[in-house]
């Protein structure tokens, strides 16, 4: 498939190199332009390309970018056909991104981003850290395999992200319509604790969407006074303890 991704950074990068690598198409583009990433699309496998070259002529197109800048989309996308698929990778922070009103009233963070971008996205790949995406997939079969939840409206965009997912070597698991998708967002049973499908299926159907927002908050907080200390397998196991209470 011809993939654009746009934004750069670990998990925008690490997606590009693994598609890249098992035959996809991989165009990489940032806000900085192409000349900026060359190198590093280069090293990846990928081409280096502006914003507008990443939505063109592509069956895919998959957005990693800070979730404050998703605004600034909104005529990238005018032109796209309707077939191709979107997929959503971010997740908002409040101290990064400032405070969104509708998110705060409960709007789930892809709905609002397909309002922006003015079409419907796939969430996927939102629910794992960056380390984990680069270093612990596994060849479809493996026991213990992590798994991700992907949600979405189109059963053909859901499919393909799915496909996607596991292309890159976790298991994908249907997470339902788009407007369920808080259950993988920050803060839930399912967000960065590296699950199986099994364990997976019912940390989505135990989030609560009132905790959550507090839950996420917690953890950011304890994250940042870390400085940096903690190690990977420290923050995925506190945010299974935190979340634990649903």
């Amino acid at each position: 498939m011809k993939i654009g991704i746009i934004g750069a950074g670990h998990i925008g990068a690490t997606i590009a190199k693994k598609l890249a690598a098992i035959g996809h198409d991989v165009r990489l583009a940032n806000s900085k332009g192409p000349e900026s990433i060359r190198g590093l699309a280069r090293d990846l496998g990928a081409a280096a390309v502006s914003k507008e070259e990443a939505v063109t002529d592509v069956d895919v197109v998959v957005l990693s970018i800070p979730f404050s800048a998703y605004p600034s989309l909104t005529d990238l996308f005018r032109d796209v056909p309707a077939e191709v698929t979107v997929i959503d990778t971010s997740n908002y922070y409040p101290f990064r991104d400032g405070s969104i009103d509708a998110i705060e009233s409960g709007t789930p963070e892809s709905v609002w981003v397909s309002e922006q971008i003015g079409r419907p996205a796939v969430k996927a790949w939102n629910a794992v850290l960056a380390y984990t995406l680069a270093e612990k997939s596994q060849p479809e079969g493996t026991p213990g395999r992590i798994a991700i939840p992907v949600a979405g409206d189109d059963e053909k965009g859901k499919t393909i992200a799915m496909q996607l997912v596991n292309a890159t070597g976790f298991d994908a698991i249907d997470a339902g319509m788009l407007a369920q998708s808080w259950r993988q967002q920050p803060g839930t049973p399912a967000y960065c604790t590296e699950l199986t499908a099994a364990e997976l299926v019912p940390a989505l159907a135990a989030a609560n969407q009132e905790r959550a927002p507090a839950y996420r908050e917690a953890l950011i907080k304890e994250f940042m006074a870390g400085h940096g200390k903690l190690t990977h397998e420290d923050m995925v196991m506190r945010n299974r303890e935190v979340t634990a209470g649903h």
